[in-house]
């Protein structure tokens, strides 16, 4: 069964904090995106959360040194999820996931630039994360690339209700990922360049929906 993330990466903390009040009751996360991160720190997340407690957010932390400390520091902001690079250290992305299980919150890991999908996948599952995510970054997404063959080879080799996906996913193609059945569907422009965002999450969390059944 999959949920809904809305990835915020492009817009202003305070751009972010209107957005999130048009989907906090649509989307089942809400991603503080790694570019709002780099600007702002670990404040939208704690905005964010006193705004909307009941919200789950990710911190899309991408961390990959210092595990415990970068953990905790988003933890305690509020984030629900957080996320290491599955490119770091084994012993950094276990203390990520052993600090985020600590504070009683989720790991997952980001499997950007890894050849090796299906061995790397096993050994983030051995290390503790809870979920390991197929992504296609932004820069390469003009050359025409998806992570739709990603994630069939993901989820070939953990369970699907460990796996999410990300990379230029919109209501056009999210059927295609549905199909795979990832526990995670992280969508970005499609729902943040929208016209009516809140209709665009609606839409997205009916396919969703219809792929359940």
């Amino acid at each position: 069964m999959s949920i809904l993330q809305i990835a915020v990466d492009a817009l202003s903390m305070e751009r972010a904090l209107l957005l999130s009040d048009q989907v906090w009751d649509v989307v089942d996360l809400f991603e503080v995106g790694t570019p709002m991160i780099l600007r702002d720190g670990m404040e939208p997340v704690r905005r964010l959360k006193a705004r909307h407690p009941e919200m789950r957010v990710l911190a899309d932390t991408k961390i990959v040194d210092g595990g415990s400390m970068e953990c905790a520091d988003a933890c305690e902001a509020g984030a629900d999820v957080v996320t290491v690079l599955a490119l770091a250290c084994d012993s950094t992305i276990r203390a990520v996931a052993e600090t985020a299980h600590r504070y009683g919150r989720n790991a997952m890991a980001d499997l950007l630039n890894v050849a090796d999908l299906s061995r790397r996948a096993l050994e983030l599952l051995a290390l503790g994360v809870d979920y390991v995510c197929v992504h296609t970054a932004v820069d390469v997404q003009g050359q025409g690339r998806t992570p739709l063959g990603e994630l069939r080879e993901l989820v070939r080799a953990i369970p699907p209700e460990r796996a999410a996906v990300a990379g230029g996913i919109s209501l056009d193609t999210i059927d295609a990922y549905l199909a795979e059945q990832p526990a995670i569907v992280i969508m970005g422009n499609a729902l943040c360049g929208a016209e009516d965002v809140r209709a665009a999450a609606l839409q997205a969390q009916a396919r969703l929906r219809s792929g359940r059944q």
